[in-house]
This record gives C-alpha cells, structure tokens and sequence, in this order.
C-alpha cells in the first residue's frame, strides 16, 4: 500500500472528519426516519473517531484505519441518506480516499470471485428490473384516467422506491466495488469500470435528492381525487426513464469493455528499462 508522495488521503481525511461531525449532527437534530437517522447518529459519531485517529497518526497503521473506516462508509452511508440526501455525498468521499489511499487487496480465489459475481450480475438485473417496473408505474401514475389506478401507482412506486430500490442500489454496488477491487479488473484501471461506477453511484445521488422528492409530492397529491399528476408526473417519468437508461448503459459496458486502460494505470503498468551493461 503505497499512498505516494503527493497523495490528498491526510488533509481529505480531516475534512471528512468534519463532514462526518456536522452530518452527526444534523441527524441527532433532525427529524422522520427514526431508525436510519438513529443508524447516521451512531454512524457518523464512530466515523469523526476514527477519521481524526487515522489523520494524527497517518503512518502505516493510519492508512489502514482509513482505508478500513471508508470500505464500510461507503456502503453504509446509502441507508444513512434514506433519512438525509446529504449523506449521499460522503460515499463520493469516501471512495476518493480510498483511491487516493492507493490500497492493495488480496484477488478473489476462483470460487469467491464466482460467488461474487453471481451476486452481483444478479443485484444488477434486480436493480434494473425495479427501474422498468418504477418507470412504467410513473407513467401508468402520469396517463390513468381512474383516482383509484393513478393514487395507487404512486403508492406503490413509493413503497418500491424505500423497500426494493435502495436495497438493490446498496448490494449492487457494494459487491461490484469487491469484484473491481479484488480482481484484475480494479477499480480505476479500465475506463469502463470507472464509467459504470460512475453511474452507478450517481443515480443514488440523483434519487436521494429528486426523484424520492417527486415521487412523495406526487402520492400526497394525488390522494385528493381532484389531483393530477401535470408537469411533476412528467419530471417523474422522464427522471425514473433516465436510470433505466442509464442502467442499460451499464449493461452495455460489461458485455462491451470498451476503451482500455485509463491514462494513469497504463503509465504504472510502464516497467522501467533495464540498465545497459557495458562491456569492455
């Protein structure tokens, strides 16, 4: 584990030490979702612990607390940010630390890499089969004639979006970040794996800021029978329609692996000349 010389891990290690003290916070004063803002409060109290700890002692044994803090971070603040958005962007953080951290984890025996995969093709197809059924909810929500047909597809496109989305999201990218990080593949080495990683945690960002938002206002109006969906069911529709999209895109780069190397893995991989011998 090299972080290199001018590695960002220390001063970016303070700063989430910070981040993660004013988000402790702002759950322990905020309010609704009891459990996941319980869940942030104990979360984000350990993580300003463990930030400073890594940061004042940053040697060897300081890299690997952060590097340990941030692997279950990562995850773990997706169910933080079911009570607050704002937690959403401490995965990004989180895993620009850890690539600045420059870690180096054992590969997957052939077995557990099998195991893995399999969860995570499978995670995956989940994920975007949730994205279809949410998109086509919307649009049934957006274009139905019956209250009862337009409130309950917002109703259960909700219901969908906190039990069955956030779960998939979570496990499709948690066991993709093992399968990149503990295989040949790497996390930063091929630009496909960036670019669907990319995706991946951005439609997270984007329906923990927007798409959760529509998607309430929508089901509290149209319990009113007199309530239409208008310009905030087209949004909805037209946000839900994006992930799925984008999703298939994902799809298309791990069948495809298109691009190559990223710049800077083909430049790590250069092995220097060996020296001339001189003879006499």
């Amino acid at each position: 584990m090299d972080p290199g010389p001018r590695s960002l891990a220390r001063p970016l290690q303070w700063a989430f030490a910070a981040f993660a003290t004013l988000n402790a916070g702002l759950f322990l004063t905020g309010t609704g979702s009891t459990v996941f803002r319980d869940m942030g409060v104990v979360g984000y109290s350990l993580a300003t612990v463990m930030s400073v700890l890594a940061a004042v002692r940053w040697d060897e044994g300081g890299r690997r607390l952060a590097i340990r803090l941030h692997l279950v971070m990562a995850p773990a603040q997706f169910l933080f940010g079911i009570a607050e958005p704002v937690a959403l962007l401490g995965i990004i953080a989180s895993l620009v630390i850890l690539a600045q951290c420059r870690p180096r984890f054992p590969h997957l025996s052939q077995r557990a890499r099998r195991i893995w995969l399999t969860a995570h093709v499978g995670f995956s197809v989940g994920w975007l089969g949730v994205a279809l059924t949410m998109t086509v909810l919307a649009i049934i929500g957006w274009t139905a004639d019956s209250h009862a047909m337009r409130h309950g597809a917002y109703e259960l496109l909700h219901v969908i979006d906190l039990a069955v989305a956030i779960p998939s999201m979570a496990l499709s990218i948690t066991t993709g970040l093992v399968i990149s990080l503990r295989t040949k593949w790497g996390l930063v080495k091929h630009w496909w794996v960036l670019a669907k990683f990319a995706i991946s945690v951005s439609i997270p960002l984007v329906a923990g800021t927007v798409e959760s938002a529509l998607a309430d206002e929508l089901a509290l109006r149209t319990a009113d029978p007199a309530g239409q969906p208008g310009a905030t069911g087209v949004a909805l529709v037209a946000c839900l329609g994006a992930f799925t999209a984008a999703l298939w895109a994902a799809t298309i780069l791990s069948v495809v692996k298109p691009w190559g190397r990223t710049p800077w893995w083909r430049r790590h991989d250069v092995k220097p000349a060996s020296p001339m011998r001189l003879r006499a």
